[in-house]
């Protein structure tokens, strides 16, 4: 089971009471105060493993909390720190406050970690209390309490490229025949019902990775079909794909179909919009006498936008695209390292 989003609430150890102890020894008189510190509590610690996919884990244990510092003792012996708990997340988890909708922490690397909740603090002893005019004090801390948060986790996917397109437009299909992944194919609407990532080799040492994203239709950024659920998962990719089927049997208008797929990634987030994209006209082997193609190719051609005809059955036109993908990313990667310069 494919689970990209949970809400769970962790709670950091409670600080341990400072002690309120008096030195008593044979032949030390007036030993006076030695009581010891409490022991900081727990603290709740995010970790990002590749070894995790999902959050499914997650699902089915919400509540997690570390454990609380131990009390301070005679003798001046401050109470043991209370154990931290880890929890790991999948590489790519964005960790939000539930409450007011923060972002407090995006693991993107494998080892990335943050302290989500620290631990209390414990208390002081009476030993720290003494002065020249109360040498008996009897005063001491109680430990603080840790922290408590409801988050809420969001795994989104690192891909470099993403597939958009209405259900049936190839994309489970494409993936499939650029790279190693073998999504479920059927020619019934919504087959995927999860992404699916597929490694694409362009080079004899490079290669990216491509995000199929469950199919888009008009009106899914207010609920409709699969809704938007899976559209945090295009968030963080370079290159954007719209694959739109030229097939003589389709119902949909190809320059309609492209200007829906474009009102809706605007309606859900207009910086995914603002990205780089091209148009991937799929199914050209079934194109008939080529109409849907050409209107779609002259529509592209007019804005400025790039059009890569292809056929993933006959692998028509997959070669051009990798290259064209490959040589994208390179271009994209250079300007951002221009960027940070």
């Amino acid at each position: 089971m494919f689970v990209d989003e949970v809400t769970i609430t962790v709670k950091a150890g409670r600080g341990g009471d400072g002690s309120c102890s008096f030195r008593r020894e044979m032949f030390v008189p007036r030993g006076g105060p030695d009581g010891g510190d409490g022991g900081d509590g727990g603290d709740v610690i995010l970790i990002a493993s590749r070894r995790l996919t999902t959050l499914l884990d997650l699902r089915y244990q919400r509540h997690y909390e570390a454990e609380d510092g131990k009390p301070g003792s005679g003798s001046n012996c401050t109470g043991r720190r209370g154990k931290s708990i880890q929890i790991l997340l999948p590489v790519g988890t964005a960790t939000y406050d539930q409450r007011t909708g923060e972002v407090l922490a995006d693991l993107v690397a494998d080892g990335d970690s943050v302290t989500i909740a620290h631990g209390g603090k414990g208390g002081r002893g009476n030993s720290h209390f003494a002065t020249s005019t109360n040498r008996v004090p009897t005063h001491f801390e109680r430990g603080t309490a840790g922290e408590e948060l409801e988050l809420r986790l969001e795994l989104k996917l690192l891909a470099d490229v993403g597939l958009i397109g209405f259900p049936n437009a190839g994309k489970s299909t494409l993936i499939a025949a650029i790279s190693a992944a073998r999504p479920k194919i059927a020619d019934y609407p919504f087959t995927t019902l999860v992404p699916n990532l597929g490694v694409v080799r362009y080079a004899e040492d490079r290669s990216f990775v491509v995000a199929d994203i469950p199919g888009l239709i008009e009106g899914a950024h207010e609920g409709k079909g699969l809704g938007i659920q899976f559209l945090r998962h295009i968030e963080r990719t370079s290159l954007l794909l719209h694959l739109i089927d030229v097939s003589e049997w389709t119902a949909e208008d190809p320059v309609a179909s492209f200007d829906i797929m474009r009102h809706e990634l605007a309606a859900y987030n207009p910086s995914v919009a603002a990205r780089p994209f091209a148009v991937v006209a799929t199914k050209i082997d079934a194109a008939g006498d080529g109409t849907r193609l050409s209107e779609l190719q002259a529509f592209c051609e007019q804005r400025g936008i790039p059009c890569l005809p292809v056929s993933s059955a006959t692998r028509a036109g997959l070669t051009e695209l990798i290259g064209f993908v490959g040589q994208r990313l390179e271009q994209l990667r250079g300007m951002a390292c221009e960027t940070k310069s």
